[in-house]
């Protein structure tokens, strides 16, 4: 599928030399990372908390405007980045389910009637920003529906087998049995320019801020180094992999990707199979696969894992509230999936029409006390704005994960116990961890001393800020 990149590549630089205002002039005015050549990011960015949501699951409405409507809300809950799941309108041939997949694009510079119009796009945007959210949309990139515009209009776009067109293959040749949409070809140039210039479409039209990429690695790296520039041309972006697998994303376009493998080793300490240790061994994994200044989304929930998977009482059971404390001050970006706010225990359909059942919103103020310690201590940013994790030793580090993180004079200390026993331990802060601290979850100070001995139930942490 992906062969004669240096025809490829010649092409695309020859149509970006030819272009006064394209992706060759966007990169010399692009200011790159000096130490790793990493993407530029905004700054918002680095202690954001970002919102994943299904547009047709959220509201009775299920569209943009019953969106729209929740904005102040999110905005109150600590939201900062909300990103839309695809908004243009789905095919119908071969579609699964009576509504079909979101990630079944039928015009990629269209917006789904069952959603709205193009306005109801912008007025969300507009709202949006008034209120200090940012937006960024989902894209998929891989394929489109077997009815797309492009499959009638540039039928050479996409890959063919045996003069056949045929759905989507994963990164080893293999069927990924997405028989509902059909696999485009990167080794045809002009889908990259066509792809590039729907991406542009919606920063220009709606003042979008970023995209999560769905399948980012199914599609060629070269593709995003030329992407980033052509984006950053018009406004700072914020992008997104939905991929785990490619360090060089962090270089030619990415500013973060999913935390897969945090999410399974979470999952498995959750379940008994891991213990806390093997936290440890995550992270110097990470650090050795990922360029310096890396870093990733981390969750709980996401559409595919709640739909597929489980809900959070299925997947972490009395642990949740736990791992979510750490995918908050671990070394990330947190995601809330729409719904966790309110316990979500419902499994939302990816093909059909299910919106969710809003109750009191029990998680409120769990999640704006996270939110809050995100934003104002500059320990949790993210990337390189952010402190390392710094393992505190305890006398039982199989179950208790403790650690410090800190920055420009600002302090987070995280004890958890990551088991479903209750834990009587020693805590051993170094001597510059000593002192008095806030706890982030009740109106009380804690102080750290030499040898502390500790008490937490199961899946009990404690949350600690030197302001």
């Amino acid at each position: 599928m992906f062969q004669k990149w240096p025809f490829i590549l010649c092409l695309a630089l020859l149509w970006a030399a030819c272009r006064p205002n394209t992706a060759n002039n966007s990169m010399q005015n692009s200011t790159l990372h000096p130490q790793s050549l990493s993407p530029t990011e905004p700054d918002w960015a680095k202690n954001a908390v970002l919102y994943a949501c299904f547009v047709r699951q959220f509201s009775a409405q299920g569209n943009l405007a019953g969106v729209q409507a929740q904005l102040p809300r999110l905005r109150e809950l600590g939201m900062d980045v909300l990103w839309l799941m695809p908004i243009q309108p789905l095919g119908k041939l071969h579609r699964k389910g009576r509504v079909g997949s979101s990630y079944c694009i039928q015009d990629y510079k269209a917006v789904n009637p069952e959603y709205g119009r193009l306005e109801d796009v912008q007025n969300l945007v507009q709202e949006a920003h008034q209120l200090g959210l940012k937006v960024i949309l989902d894209w998929v990139p891989n394929h489109t529906a077997w009815d797309a515009v492009w499959m009638k209009e540039h039928p050479e776009f996409y890959t063919k087998i045996n003069g056949q067109f045929t759905a989507p293959l994963n990164e080893n040749g293999q069927p990924t049995g997405w028989d509902d949409v059909a696999e485009l070809d990167y080794s045809q140039p002009g889908l990259w320019y066509a792809m590039i210039d729907a991406m542009q479409y919606w920063i220009k039209t709606c003042d979008i801020d970023g995209y999560r990429v769905d399948m980012a690695g199914l599609v060629p790296n070269d593709f995003w180094k030329m992407v980033r520039p052509a984006l950053d041309s018009i406004k700072p972006v914020f992008m997104l992999a939905e991929w785990q697998d490619d360090p060089a994303h962090f270089s030619s376009c990415f500013n973060a990707n999913y935390g897969w493998k945090w999410k399974d080793v979470t999952r498995d300490i959750a379940a008994g199979r891991q213990n806390a240790l093997a936290l440890d061994s995550l992270l110097l994994n990470l650090d050795a696969f990922y360029p310096p200044g890396y870093y990733q989304i981390y969750f709980t929930q996401n559409h595919d894992e709640n739909w597929w998977s489980g809900t959070d009482a299925e997947l972490f059971g009395p642990a949740t509230d736990a791992m979510q404390v750490l995918m908050f001050t671990w070394q990330g970006m947190p995601l809330v999936f729409n719904g966790q706010e309110d316990r979500l225990n419902q499994r939302l359909s990816l093909f059909e029409k299910d919106p969710i059942r809003w109750g009191n919103m029990e998680k409120t103020r769990f999640f704006q006390n996270l939110c809050s310690l995100k934003h104002n201590n500059k320990a949790l940013q993210t990337g390189r704005s952010g402190g390392p994790l710094h393992k505190i030793p305890t006398s039982n580090d199989a179950a208790v994960y403790a650690f410090s993180r800190e920055q420009a004079g600002d302090r987070v200390v995280v004890v958890i116990n990551l088991s479903k026993e209750p834990c009587n331990f020693t805590l051993q802060p170094p001597n510059e961890l000593i002192g008095g601290y806030l706890n982030v979850f009740e109106p009380s100070t804690v102080q750290l001393t030499r040898d502390m001995r500790m008490n937490l139930g199961p899946w009990e942490y404690l949350v600690l800020t030197n302001k």
